[in-house]
C-alpha cells in the first residue's frame, strides 16, 4: 500500500533505492516530495535529475557513487526508465550499461537515495534488470486506485482541508475531471478555497466551478439530441463554437461517444457488469455509470441513424464551402 510506504519515508526509514512504477503521476511525485522532505530541509539537499532518455543510466550510477558535500544523504532521481520495459531491438536511444547497473542494484551507495521512475502501465518481466529491480529497489506502485478508493481518497483530501463533500458531489467531480489525481488535487484545492473552512462541497458548487472538459461538452449535446431537445443542444454547440471549436473535430467527437454509447449498451444487454465494460472498452467507470443511467437511453437503431447522420455531415464539412457551422446545426435540429 502507497500509505505503508509513505508512512515508512516519514519515519526515516529511506531505502537505498526505489522503483516507482505506473501511469499515476500523483503517486510519483508525491512519492518525491516526501522523499525530499525526509531527506532534510529543501534549501539543503543534494538532489540530481536524470532523464534516462536522454543520458544513459552510467551517469546516475556515477552520481549515486559519489559522495555528497553538505549532506549526509543526497537524492537522485532518474527518470523514465524506459529499458524496463518491452522495445524493439535498435529501437533504443541510448545505449544503458545494463549489465553495470544489474551489478551495483546488488550493492547500491548507503549515502544516496536513487529512485527510478517508470511511468508506464506495465514493465518487461522477461528481462534480468526488471527482475533485479524488483528484487533490489523498493517498488512503488504508482496507479490510479479504484472507484471506491478514488473517492475514500477525495473524501480524506477534503476532510485534511477542514472541510466535507457529498457522495453525489464526488461522482459529479470524478465524472468532469476523470481520474487523474493531480488533475483533481488541484481542482479540490479551488473549492475548498472557495467554500472556506467548515464549507461542504456539493454538487451545484462542482458543476459551477470545475472547468468542464470538451469531452463532457460533447456528452451533454449528445445527451440533449438524443433527448429531443433541440434547444439544449443548440445552445451547447453555439458556446463550443464561441470558444472556437472546429465543427469537423466536434462531429468526430460526438460519431465517437455515439460508438462508445453503443458498445456500452451491447455489453450491458449481454450481461456484463458497468465496471466490466469499463475495463473491456479502456474507459472511467464513471463514464459508464453516466450512460447507464441515462433516462431517455437512445435505442440501438437511434446509435445507428445518428453515425449514420454524422458521416453524411463529416462529408459535407470536407467536401463543401459555405457556412460550415449550418451542418451540424441542422443535424441537432433533426428530430430522430
Amino acid at each position: 500500500m502507497i500509505s505503508t510506504v509513505w508512512n515508512n519515508i516519514k519515519k526515516g526509514e529511506l531505502s537505498p533505492v526505489y522503483l516507482l512504477v505506473g501511469e499515476e503521476g500523483y503517486f510519483i511525485d508525491e512519492t518525491v516530495k516526501r522523499l525530499k522532505e525526509a531527506i532534510g530541509p529543501e534549501e539543503e539537499i543534494e538532489m540530481s535529475t536524470f532523464d534516462l532518455e536522454e543520458v544513459p543510466v552510467d551517469a546516475v550510477m556515477d552520481e549515486a557513487d559519489t559522495i555528497p558535500f553538505f549532506s549526509e544523504r543526497k537524492l537522485i532521481i532518474a527518470k523514465n526508465a524506459s529499458f524496463l520495459k518491452a522495445t524493439e531491438k535498435g529501437k533504443e536511444k541510448i545505449d544503458h550499461d545494463i549489465k553495470r547497473l544489474e551489478a551495483w542494484l546488488a550493492n547500491p551507495s548507503d549515502f544516496s537515495v536513487t529512485v527510478f521512475i517508470a511511468p508506464y502501465e506495465k514493465l518487461d518481466e522477461r528481462k534480468k534488470v526488471t527482475k533485479m529491480m524488483k528484487e533490489h529497489a523498493f517498488l512503488v506502485q504508482a496507479e490510479t486506485p479504484k472507484e471506491q478508493d478514488l473517492a475514500v481518497w477525495i473524501q480524506s483530501i477534503v476532510k485534511a482541508e477542514g472541510n466535507s463533500i457529498t457522495q453525489n458531489a464526488i461522482e459529479q467531480l470524478v465524472a468532469m475531471v476523470g481520474s487523474n489525481m493531480l488533475q483533481l488535487q488541484m481542482e479540490i484545492e479551488k473549492l475548498t478555497l472557495y467554500i472556506g473552512d467548515g464549507g461542504e462541497i456539493t454538487t451545484t458548487l462542482v458543476e459551477d466551478l470545475v472547468a468542464k472538459t470538451l469531452e463532457q461538452d460533447a456528452f451533454k449535446m449528445l445527451n440533449a439530441y438524443f433527448a429531443n431537445d433541440s434547444v439544449g443542444a443548440l445552445s451547447i454547440y453555439h458556446d463550443l463554437l464561441r470558444q472556437k471549436q472546429e465543427p469537423i473535430m466536434l462531429v468526430g467527437l460526438l460519431a465517437s461517444n455515439v460508438r462508445t454509447m453503443s458498445n456500452v449498451f451491447y455489453l450491458l444487454k449481454k450481461g456484463y457488469h458497468p465496471q466490466q465494460i469499463a475495463k473491456n472498452l479502456k474507459i472511467h467507470p464513471y463514464r459508464v455509470k453516466l450512460m447507464v443511467e441515462q433516462r431517455n437511453r437512445p435505442s440501438e437503431e437511434s446509435l445507428l441513424k445518428a453515425l449514420y447522420q454524422l458521416a453524411e455531415v463529416d462529408l459535407q464539412l470536407k467536401s463543401t464551402g459555405g457556412n460550415r457551422e449550418r451542418y451540424l446545426e441542422l443535424f441537432l435540429l433533426r428530430q430522430l
